[in-house]
């Protein structure tokens, strides 16, 4: 990975393109009524995936991006879970049948902070409304400093079977600074309960670009995390937006390590983990060889969504949930932010969608060409466009951006084929956001390129 390249183009803020277009770009335009009418016109042999948010956390990491509050009333937790799964039978009515369900997620905050009990009837509350397929991935984000004993077995007759849990950092200097204390013995005690209840597919979420952290420090992180065997590692850059995620204002923007020292650290973990025998995966996954994310990307069939990477090859994915988000062939629908307005709407009979995107034909085509880019680091302009019926030459003309990553070696065209160089990996979103028609470099809305 070429260092010059880190620092010319590593400072710039771009999306990570798990949607196209992205979702500062939603609009009120789209509605309830919009995504009752989205549903209702799915076609008969559509199957879905199903992506639930659970916005609660016991205490706030500082790093954290996601949509998330901390409560300690176990009641209001119960309450949302009621809201759940009325809106879970909300958008089964209104679809009009039980469509197949291939995938299901569970994301925060953190999902695991529900009852058992609680868990368990939200899960038959989904295979009550959804035709949910015996071979159906089940994941749940767990943070392992509060999974209990009784929720892991809540999960194991529920039929979950990948698991994904908050590492982030070992380094105990690290941990203090993003509040966040956690042991490699609570870790590796979760992971062997998970595999125990017969929970085998385990994924670690670790980041880079956190206060304090050095290379010595990610590296130190990637062994003990090698020692628990997970098969698939998520490894994220920090992204520090204090001024949309107030708690990140109690990080110490002092010791962040600069755009050079979070390249480096992303180079050092990637490469760690390509020495022990994964596959890189795009941008920021790692998979074993054998493991199905890893095959599909050889088959180059690998997918983004919301999630990241994904083997889900559906077109429909439906988000429940206060801030969750949908995407159907139509366009993307989110539902309302705030809990409380969120439950009023669900009380009330609505969906509660609050904004959401009507793609176009020209929005369905870049999403195409991104999303390859993404996947492959790589996107045959020539077929892509056959498919939506446009030229690749004057998508190339209109990519403005793609010019000084062509001069500089970042990318290369091969007759219609575009590829991004193999030491230039680390900017594929830099590449994909040549096709963004929709990316305004003056409004600061998304993380470091590296």
């Amino acid at each position: 990975m070429r260092t010059d390249l880190a620092a010319s183009y590593g400072e710039e803020r771009l999306p990570r393109y798990t949607s196209y277009p992205t979702a500062p770009h939603f609009s009120p335009a789209v509605g309830p009524d919009t995504y009752a009418e989205w549903l209702a016109g799915l076609p008969a042999g559509a199957s879905a995936s199903l992506y639930l948010h659970v916005p609660f956390c016991r205490e706030m990491c500082w790093y954290c991006g996601c949509h998330t509050q901390i409560v300690r009333r176990d009641g209001l937790i119960a309450a949302y879970q009621r809201t759940l799964r009325s809106e879970i039978a909300q958008v089964s009515e209104t679809i009009g049948r039980r469509i197949k369900v291939e995938h299901i997620h569970f994301g925060g905050g953190t999902p695991t902070i529900m009852a058992p009990e609680a868990f368990a009837e939200l899960m038959a509350a989904m295979r009550h409304s959804f035709f949910v397929l015996p071979s159906a991935e089940i994941a749940v984000e767990i943070d392992p400093r509060t999974l209990t004993s009784e929720m892991v077995e809540a999960m194991r007759l529920s039929g979950v079977n990948r698991a994904s849990l908050g590492v982030q950092s070992f380094d105990p200097v690290v941990q203090r600074a993003i509040n966040r204390v956690q042991s490699h013995e609570q870790t590796a005690s979760v992971v062997d309960r998970l595999h125990r209840a017969g929970i085998n597919g385990i994924n670690f979420d670790l980041i880079y670009g956190l206060p304090h952290q050095t290379v010595a420090s990610c590296l130190d992180t990637v062994r003990r995390s090698l020692e628990l065997g997970p098969d698939r590692f998520s490894v994220f850059g920090y992204a520090h937006v204090p001024d949309f995620k107030k708690h990140q204002r109690m990080i110490n923007e002092a010791v962040l390590p600069d755009g050079l020292a979070r390249h480096d650290q992303a180079c050092a973990i990637a490469n760690a983990l390509k020495e022990a025998g994964y596959v890189q995966i795009g941008l920021d996954h790692f998979a074993r060889p054998d493991d199905a994310m890893a095959v599909a990307f050889e088959e180059r069939t690998l997918r983004r969504n919301f999630q990241g990477y994904t083997t889900d090859k559906g077109e429909v994915l439906l988000g429940f949930g206060a801030s969750a988000i949908g995407h159907l062939p139509q366009g993307y629908v989110q539902n309302q932010v705030q809990i409380g307005a969120y439950a009023q709407s669900v009380a009330a009979g609505r969906l509660a969608t609050a904004k959401g995107y009507g793609l176009t034909d020209d929005d369905r085509l870049r999403a195409d060409i991104i999303e390859r880019i993404m996947c492959e680091f790589s996107a045959d302009l020539g077929d892509i466009c056959a498919r939506h019926g446009a030229e690749p030459e004057a998508m190339l003309q209109s990519a403005a951006r793609l010019k000084p990553l062509i001069s500089d070696g970042i990318v290369r065209l091969d007759g219609d084929r575009l590829v991004v160089a193999s030491d230039s990996r680390f900017l594929v979103r830099s590449v994909a956001a040549a096709f963004d028609a929709h990316l305004d470099p003056a409004k600061q809305l998304h993380s470091r390129a590296v």
